[in-house]
């Protein structure tokens, strides 16, 4: 066997190889699309995994999931400070092999209106089929977006080709975790308030954006006076995926070529 067949057959095998690997690299943008001077939103916590990890359900309180108290229960970490310091975790332990993390804005904090921010995330499509995620609402107490059912979104079918290209959240998708008493004083991203300090509701999650409406008029953190304006049915948020295209065969067949090329003339 000669050179040139030498190289055409390591390089089709590369290719071969590349296009039967696993992982994938996901683009994840988010955009705010409330109106000037509304909401924002926390840097957006994620799990790509196989649909097991559940945080929370409509109507009931949220899952402890080894926390010792509701406080620190993973969904109310993401809902009440936007950190997800018990979310991330828990995610972990339910899924090991899932993919987490999350979606900075650049600077850091919250997601103004108007803003996007982007991520790039690793991702086995084969395992890891279904998207979940989490993000604060602010200003509020205990205000969210997410997913209750950790099947609810399907990024990827049994091939491991992508199948969703967006998650819009409206209106009336806004979560109350039903787990602090709605107050100015204690509320996340307000001129003068003090998220760390909480007074314990021992409700239930439930769908709630017009609590929002107790923040009206007052200044937030990031100088704007808070007006909440949207309605049930507007689009307030958007996720969009794209999976980022490895090299291709015919790339690699023809960088192959080159090689040989060289190779002869040398």
């Amino acid at each position: 066997m000669n050179l040139k067949t030498l190289t055409a057959v390591a390089v089709v095998g590369l290719a071969s190889g590349l296009a039967h690997a696993a992982p994938v690299e996901v683009r994840v943008t988010v955009r705010n699309l409330a109106p000037t001077n509304s909401v924002s939103f926390a840097p957006l916590r994620v799990g790509f995994g196989n649909g097991t990890f559940d945080a929370f359900n409509n109507l009931q309180s949220a899952f402890l999931l080894g926390q010792p108290d509701v406080s620190t229960a993973p969904i109310v970490t993401v809902a009440e400070g936007g950190s997800g310091s018990t979310w991330l975790p828990a995610f972990a332990a339910a899924e090991p092999n899932a993919t987490i993390g999350s979606v900075v804005p650049s600077p850091a904090g919250p997601l103004l209106p108007g803003a996007s921010a982007m991520g790039t995330f690793i991702v086995d499509p084969m395992v890891n089929r279904f998207f979940t995620f989490g993000s604060m609402v602010v200003p509020s107490n205990d205000h969210f977006i997410g997913n209750d059912s950790p099947t609810e979104y399907m990024l990827f079918d049994a091939s491991g080709n992508l199948v969703l290209n967006s998650i819009s959240q409206f209106g009336n998708e806004v979560w109350d975790a039903g787990s602090e008493v709605t107050s100015a004083a204690n509320a996340a991203f307000l001129m003068g308030g003090v998220n760390a300090q909480r007074i314990d509701e021992g409700g239930v999650v439930n769908f709630n954006f017009d609590r929002l409406d107790a923040f009206n008029g007052l200044t937030t953190a990031a100088g704007y006076t808070f007006n909440r304006q949207f309605g049930a049915s507007d689009e307030i948020y958007r996720i969009t995926f794209e999976v980022i295209p490895a090299p291709s065969a015919a790339a690699l067949l023809g960088l192959g070529g080159l090689c040989s090329l060289r190779r002869r003339r040398a």
